[in-house]
């Protein structure tokens, strides 16, 4: 039997179905209000992609200006390294100036403070020769001085004032060494016979000594007169309190502190008022007000405010008249030298001598002084006498 074969039948393929859409009479109101949703959600999406946008372009614009202010304080601040840079180099060229100025300058001046000092040492130098040759300071002794007289009264302003006249004279030094004596004898042609012998045969301790007679040549001498005016009608006041007022609101006060009668005061003529001195001279209008100040040297001074204490001396003028420089040799003064040491002491050996030159028949005379140094050095003082100077 023949077999029947029948081909494999497919199952059928099914079309795609469309959905249908619907019309708009026949949307269904859900789905309507999802599309709505998603739009405003999509609108909100889109409004803020917009902000978005926008803050990124602020902030790109933000970047780009501080990228520009960065740049901008950078090269500032390049410019300011350099400057600095170049201030530090100008300000240590500076100092090398300026410590070079100063070397020189130091260099300088140790040239002139050494060109002092030796100007100095020369004006030294020149002093000491000076006191060496006429010697008014090294060799004057202290001397009291002597009231002699009063001026002649030659015109009323001197008759207001205490006017004194002093004569003063140095004594002479004279320097005595080793083995001389010096001998003084009263009378001058006595001195002068024995100088014209100059060795002379002295009987010194059972032996004969022979001595030799010089004149005895004095260094420089001074004499002087002092001329002294003690003002009866001013004062000087001193140590002047030194007030914040006008100078002449001083004077007026100084005025009607020293005219009051009950401190001794008088009418007061004129005030001369130095306030860098503190000092002040009155003058009083009737002589004889200033000495009433001459008690006590300190008074007070009264202002409005406070007492104070100030010093109150005279008013002296001073100046020195008939100055004279001499020199000259002793009339009745003789040095004897070459004597020998001898075991007597000095008192002893004077009295010898004086003994041997008072002997008429030695050519000698009356003796007044005799002094003998056995030892060292000493220095004799001449009492200024110009009769017995030559």
């Amino acid at each position: 039997m023949e077999e029947s074969r029948t081909a494999p039948t497919q199952p059928p393929v099914a079309e795609p179905v469309c959905p249908a859409v619907p019309k708009a009479e026949d949307e269904i109101p859900g789905m309507q209000q999802d599309e709505t949703g998603n739009l405003l959600e999509l609108e909100e999406w889109k409004r803020k992609v917009a902000k978005a946008e926008k803050e990124k372009a602020d902030l790109l614009l933000s970047k780009l200006t501080a990228d520009e202010e960065s740049r901008k304080w950078k090269e500032e601040l390049k410019n300011l390294r350099s400057a600095e840079d170049k201030l530090v180099k100008e300000r240590k060229l500076a100092q090398e100036n300026y410590q070079r100025n100063l070397d020189r300058q130091n260099d300088e001046l140790r040239r002139e403070i050494q060109f002092l000092k030796d100007k100095l040492a020369a004006k030294k130098a020149k002093c000491k020769e000076l006191a060496q040759t006429y010697k008014l300071k090294r060799f004057i002794p202290e001397t009291k001085m002597t009231f002699t007289r009063l001026e002649k009264v030659e015109n009323e302003e001197m008759y207001n004032n205490i006017c004194c006249f002093f004569e003063a004279s140095a004594n002479i030094p004279f320097r005595l060494s080793k083995g001389e004596a010096l001998i003084t004898f009263e009378e001058e042609k006595v001195a002068q016979e024995l100088l014209q012998k100059s060795h002379h045969i002295v009987k010194l301790e059972n032996s004969d000594t022979v001595m030799r007679a010089w004149p005895v040549e004095l260094g420089m001498g001074l004499s002087l007169e002092l001329h002294v005016k003690i003002s009866q009608r001013k004062i000087k006041v001193s140590d002047i309190p030194n007030l914040p007022i006008p100078d002449e609101w001083v004077r007026d006060k100084l005025e009607l502190n020293f005219c009051k009668t009950k401190v001794g005061g008088g009418e007061v003529q004129n005030v001369t008022y130095d306030r860098c001195a503190r000092t002040a001279l009155i003058t009083f209008a009737q002589p004889g007000v200033a000495k009433n100040f001459m008690k006590r040297t300190k008074h007070p001074f009264h202002t409005s405010a406070q007492k104070y204490i100030v010093t109150v001396s005279p008013v002296v003028e001073k100046y020195l008249g008939g100055f004279e420089l001499f020199s000259g040799t002793s009339k009745r003064t003789l040095l004897l030298t070459d004597i020998e040491d001898m075991e007597e002491d000095e008192e002893s050996i004077q009295d010898m001598i004086a003994i041997h030159f008072q002997k008429p028949s030695n050519g000698g005379g009356e003796v007044e002084y005799v002094r003998y140094i056995s030892e060292g050095t000493k220095v004799a003082y001449f009492e200024t006498d110009m009769e017995n100077i030559i």
